[in-house]
């Protein structure tokens, strides 16, 4: 995101356009995963990836703490699209969900999480 807001309009300047300095925005993800009192007892995050799905998608699962990460490859047709192919990466392993649609991978997902706390 961009660091620091203009007060008015940017009017143009010879030498170019203005330079924007770019600072990181705050890894939610993380924060809601720390170790803690406040901690939920089920973090679910999503990793939408052009490559590597599986290597990138379990790297985000340990970096950021949480216990679930929903993946998926956004290379193909995603976007714009009803369907969607994703896989639910846990500690305990890999779990792909076949093509279906997103309101399907919705349900599914609520499902899991429903059978999580009934466990």
């Amino acid at each position: 995101r961009v660091d620091g807001v203009a007060s008015g309009k940017i009017k143009k300047a010879p030498g170019g356009p203005p330079s924007l300095a770019l600072i990181e925005n705050p890894d939610i993800l993380a924060g809601v995963s720390a170790p803690g009192p406040r901690r939920p007892k089920l973090v679910v995050g999503f990793a939408a990836e052009t490559s590597d799905l599986a290597v990138n998608a379990r790297a985000k699962l340990s970096r950021k703490g949480c216990d679930w990460i929903v993946g998926n490859d956004v290379s193909d047709e995603v976007f714009g699209s009803d369907g969607n192919a994703v896989t639910l990466f846990t500690q305990g392993g890999d779990e792909p969900w076949p093509r279906q649609s997103k309101t399907e991978v919705a349900r599914k997902l609520a499902q899991r999480i429903a059978d999580h706390f009934k466990a």
